[in-house]
């Protein structure tokens, strides 16, 4: 009975959408593409539609979507213990070729196991035999570091997509029409594949302090490194939404891709250096897509890592609005800013504009390699208010390295100096634009030149948020939110285990959820990864992925932080001081 009630559930969700794909199983390789958290917060991820998108391009491939149930949906699945559905056809994932998980947040890795046991698999890797589903997951938590979910998964899609999904595809579909074996097909994807890691080909010993002593693989024809796979600049797609739900976060738009990779180096973001080099589509090119695809009532959602480097940004912007469209635009670049710009995102119906100045201060800024300048923070908000009936979001961190006293006291100085700009131009004109501070708890990420720095400790950060929370209250005109300590925690600790975490996310599951419990009976210390400053020398849990960064680079990064040194954006074209692009 419950499995009907869910059915008619998902028909009518799929009701509300436009731009699915339904296929006959027919001769088709059969992908149950999943995203572990709900329904609404996995459509609004553009990397899961575009993926779903590039899936069912191939004839050959029949690509359905998975969530986490989420309240009623998932009281039915427990009360009468029916197999997970699959979105398009409503059938059991376990019927399914391959369950491939899109990972994009680590706090969502409890959600993996809760699908797998609903889906009726079992939760690790080892124990899935015979005619289970292989089990792969992509996304960019998989070339940062997947050690801590390596139990639970068969292989990982390593790097961007566009450049392996059809040779992996192609490898399925030949294994599973010659009824291979699940190891035969793992072990042909790890030697051919360079992009394809299969946790169980590679083992790990550790050191009596209890760091990594050796990661070697265990078979002939393996590769020490998996390579990270990326799209040349003149292979890269215009990736897009190509779904649009009523259920979603950017449910009246469609989201478009302007640029993948950011070059300014800042040295807290992962994204900004696992997709260098910075790569943009040509404002001619999306100018066409645009022309082609949209409908006079199109709202575009225009995104990249690194928006304000789009060519011509400006100018595309009051394309759109000659073609009876709007758009919306991400985070911008203070010293990016025009008021020609902001005139034409508040044209289209944008109310908030974004910055993230990240630190308070001009020398934290400078450690941290964001190269802002406080004149230029407050010309970016004198324009924003010049222009009117425009709100002003902010995003700050606190616990970054080197991080003082004085520069949290600079948040505060900062965010006055904000407040006074925006009333001073603002109020003459009868509106003054609503403030909102952003802060947010910085969390050391690999393949940055601050992954051999700890998490600040969580009493600490509750301490620095409750300063700020008090200094703010009393200045008042200005709203401010926090996240969570104890996540940032967490969130570190999946960011920098290794694979023996996956045994806290064991006993998670096994708990209900209950981290707190779960932290308290693991027979690991979490501490050892979350507030152990790295050596050097280490071998760290994600060193066998190549990215092509050299680890002298993030090395030269790290002291440079450290002694207060910038570094000039990514010139891809003349520099190869990090490693990716190639020489000449």
């Amino acid at each position: 009975m419950a499995s009907e009630h869910v059915i008619s559930l998902y028909r009518k969700r799929l009701g509300s959408e436009r731009g699915w794909v339904k296929k006959d199983w027919g001769g088709r390789l059969r992908i149950a593409l999943v995203y572990p958290n709900v329904y609404r917060v996995g459509m609004s991820s553009l990397g899961f539609q575009w993926v779903y998108h590039l899936f069912n391009s191939r004839e050959d491939v029949v690509a359905e979507r998975a969530f986490l149930p989420d309240g009623h949906e998932m009281s039915l699945y427990r009360k009468a213990g029916n197999p997970l559905l699959s979105l398009e056809s409503q059938r059991p994932l376990k019927e399914f070729h391959l369950i491939a998980f899109s990972l994009s947040f680590e706090n969502d890795y409890p959600n993996i196991l809760t699908i797998l046991e609903l889906a009726g698999l079992p939760l690790e890797a080892a124990k899935r035999r015979g005619a289970y589903p292989l089990v792969a997951a992509g996304g960019i938590l998989t070339f940062l570091n997947p050690e801590p979910v390596s139990q639970f998964f068969d292989f990982f899609i390593v790097g961007e997509a566009e450049p392996q999904l059809d040779a992996i595809v192609d490898m399925l579909y030949e294994g599973v029409e010659a009824g291979a074996s699940r190891d035969d097909i793992l072990l042909s994807l790890a030697r051919n594949i360079p992009s394809v890691y299969v946790p169980q080909f590679y083992e790990v010993s550790y050191a009596k302090d209890g760091t990594i002593e050796e990661f070697r693989p265990n078979g002939e024809g393996l590769a020490h490194r998996v390579k990270v796979a990326r799209c040349p600049p003149d292979h890269l797609a215009i990736a897009r939404s190509t779904i649009q739900s009523p259920d979603s976060e950017f449910s009246d738009m469609v989201l478009l891709e302007l640029g993948r990779g950011c070059g300014r180096g800042c040295r807290f973001c992962a994204a900004g250096f696992a997709y260098r080099p910075p790569r943009f589509q040509k404002e001619t090119r999306v100018r066409e897509f645009i022309k082609q695809e949209g409908v006079k009532g199109t709202r575009w959602g225009l995104v990249s890592s690194a928006l304000s480097d789009f060519s011509h940004l400006e100018e595309l912007g009051s394309f759109i609005l000659e073609q009876g469209c709007s758009f919306s635009v991400s985070s911008l670049r203070a010293d990016s800013i025009s008021t020609d710009l902001l005139s034409g995102i508040k044209e289209a119906g944008q109310r908030t504009v974004t910055l993230a100045p990240e630190a308070g201060s001009e020398r934290l800024r400078q450690v941290i390699n964001k190269k802002l300048k406080r004149s230029e923070i407050l010309e970016a908000v004198s324009s924003v208010a010049e222009v009117g009936d425009l709100h002003l979001r902010l995003y700050f961190l606190i616990g970054l390295p080197t991080e003082t006293r004085e520069d949290i006291e600079a948040i505060l100085e900062l965010a006055k100096a904000i407040k006074h700009n925006m009333v001073k131009i603002g109020a003459p004109r009868g509106k003054v634009g609503r403030i909102k501070l952003s802060v947010n708890c910085f969390v050391p990420k690999p393949f940055t030149p601050f992954q051999w720095t700890p998490l600040e400790q969580v009493e600490d950060l509750k301490e620095k948020q409750k300063w700020l929370k008090k200094m703010i209250s009393k200045e008042g005109g200005i709203h401010i939110s926090f996240d969570v300590p104890k996540w940032a925690y967490i969130q570190t600790l999946l960011s920098m285990g290794d694979r023996r975490v996956g045994r806290i996310l064991s006993l998670v599951h096994s708990y209900g959820g209950d981290w707190k419990k779960a932290l308290k009976h693991s027979d690991l210390n979490p501490d050892f990864f979350v507030y152990r400053p790295k050596g050097m020398g280490e071998i760290l849990p994600w060193e066998f992925l190549d990215h092509g960064i050299k680890k002298d680079f993030l090395i030269k990064e790290y002291n440079k932080a450290l002694a207060n040194k910038s570094t000039p954006a990514c010139n891809p074209e003349k520099c190869t001081a990090c490693g990716v692009c190639p020489v000449g």
